[in-house]
């Protein structure tokens, strides 16, 4: 009897990527490439949303394994484990915050965000509190058009939006990835892979071993990868979408990763510095 997983993650490129040739049956639970059709006894059902519905949608328990924020994983951290394969984490590669006009101050501005448990407003609201008062959640792919159309201020641009918000005559205020790596020394924990706890731990293994053959099989097989994340990037060039694969798809993707012991601690510095702000309640 197949057992049947909900499996959340983002349209992004890296995402799409990632997850392809697991959600298509080209490997087995196993970690076994190339064997289409061969699925171990499990299968997926995949839900394909932006990071804050995922990590809403995780927050009440609707999925069995997931992408969500690491400053998310907080919040669900008492139902879920975290996996060691398909995280999001790097230097270079945090979220920026941008603003169509030279803004000489922060405060009372209003603030284009992709949701309140992202990685992205825990970071702006470490790097100035004034950024936490006037804030307008949106879709992670609105809040561009949204600050070129005088709706917000600024915001704060994540996934392909680095690559592309000088395009709409934007300008950059503050790379906050920069900004935590010199702060901390650590890498920026951007999103994590969670399983749910219920799961069997020799299940979870196999879903993770997985995750990380599936990401072997789209380099092994880019040209048939790329034709799925083309279907959710209609409106990215290549260009684009290679860059984004490139600077996400990194060396904290697989092996432990994000999970691993520098992961981790980008991760637990993350939670700490918000419970000390206030930014999150003390027992997440």
């Amino acid at each position: 009897m197949i057992k049947r997983y909900t499996l959340g993650y983002s349209p992004c490129p890296n995402d799409t990527f990632i997850f392809y040739a697991l959600v298509h049956k080209k490997i087995d639970c196993a970690g076994v490439a190339g064997v289409a059709g061969v699925d171990g006894g499990i299968d997926f059902v995949e839900h394909i949303e932006d990071v804050e519905t995922l990590n809403q949608m995780a927050l009440e328990g609707r999925l069995d394994i997931t992408k969500v924020s690491a400053a998310a994983y907080g919040h669900i951290k008492d139902g879920y484990e975290l996996l060691r394969n398909g995280g999001a984490a790097g230097w270079g590669c945090g979220p920026l915050l941008v603003s169509k006009e030279r803004l000489p101050k922060l405060r009372g501005k209003r603030l284009a965000i992709p949701g309140l448990m992202t990685t992205a407003y825990v970071l702006a609201s470490l790097y100035d509190c004034h950024l936490r008062e006037n804030v307008i959640v949106m879709p992670f792919d609105k809040i561009i058009p949204a600050i070129r159309d005088g709706i917000a201020d600024c915001g704060l641009v994540i996934h392909e939006g680095r690559f592309t918000y000088k395009d709409y005559g934007l300008n950059l205020v503050e790379d906050l990835g920069a900004w935590w790596e010199q702060t901390t020394g650590l890498p920026v924990p951007l999103g994590v892979i969670a399983a749910k706890s219920t799961i069997p731990p020799h299940t979870r293994t196999l879903i993770d071993n997985a995750i990380k053959a599936s990401i072997s099989y789209a380099y092994a097989n880019t040209n048939e990868t790329m034709d799925y994340v083309r279907r959710y990037s209609q409106e990215l060039s290549d260009e684009v979408i290679t860059n984004h694969i490139k600077l996400y798809v990194n060396d904290y993707t697989t092996d432990s990763g994000i999970s691993g012991s520098e992961g981790r601690r980008a991760i637990d510095t993350l939670l700490d510095m918000a419970r000390q702000k206030g930014i999150m309640q003390a027992n997440i």
